[in-house]
């Protein structure tokens, strides 16, 4: 887990043991996401009050780039019901969770960033990719070209090959939360078995890169992107996992 170099708090890269777990082959679609809505009314995904990521000279670009993510009508955007669902906050992720633990008697939560990370990397162990250690655009949904952002977005998910552990979509389409608060420092901490984030901070994680990244360092599996706890963003979603 970690990289040597990556950033200050992807250091140092060390060896985590983890119990087994069992993580969702994609992120939660909008179909997938649609089900929950109809059986809780919980909020529907939309832009609300604006998260703290976002500047005020900012919330002209964001409403235009979030339009094709809003619900209406109680239902996800036309044509995009396999596409992961974003403008979800991390309470709305949660709250997902615990709907679909009582659907299935399962203990469904968010992963943590290790176990993110061990699924995320499907068995590669250092490389900066799960495929390797060069950026690849025929494996992931990434905005090669900034000046294309208005004309790209997310994709379907499954649009790219698996990695070996058949996990789709880690690197790129949208970022995923993780349960960890952040904490800079945490893997110098000699927590080697099952480690988790501490139980509050300021700023949580989000992990994978996204759509609108164009910058390869930010997609690399070991990379930790932190935001405020009120995030939500069109390059946000989120996946599932359990304990066996």
């Amino acid at each position: 887990m970690g990289s040597e170099e990556g950033e200050e708090d992807e250091r140092p890269a060390h060896r985590v043991y983890l119990d087994e777990f069992c993580i969702g082959v994609y992120p939660v679609t909008n179909d997938q996401y649609a089900a929950f809505i109809r059986d809780t009314n919980h909020r529907l995904p939309a832009v609300r009050q604006l998260p703290r990521i976002v500047a005020a000279d900012q919330e002209r670009v964001f409403r235009e780039l979030a339009t094709p993510y809003v619900w209406r009508a109680g239902a996800p955007p036309r044509d995009r019901g396999q596409h992961p669902v974003t403008l979800v906050t991390m309470d709305d992720a949660l709250a997902y969770c615990t709907w679909l633990g009582r659907q299935t008697g399962l203990p469904v939560r968010i992963p943590t960033e290790a176990e993110w990370e061990r699924a995320a990397r499907g068995g590669s162990d250092g490389t900066r990719y799960p495929w390797g250690d060069e950026i690849d655009q025929t494996r992931a949904n990434y905005l090669s070209d900034p000046d294309q952002k208005q004309l790209r977005g997310t994709m379907p998910v499954g649009s790219f090959s698996a990695n070996s552990y058949n996990v789709f979509d880690a690197i790129g389409n949208v970022w995923e939360w993780v349960s960890d608060w952040y904490q800079p420092d945490i893997y110098t901490d000699r927590l080697r078995h099952n480690p988790t984030g501490g139980d509050e901070g300021t700023l949580r994680v989000v992990r994978g890169g996204a759509w609108v990244v164009h910058d390869p360092y930010l997609l690399r599996s070991s990379y930790r992107h932190k935001v405020p706890p009120d995030t939500y963003a069109y390059s946000i979603g989120f996946r599932i996992t359990y304990s066996t």
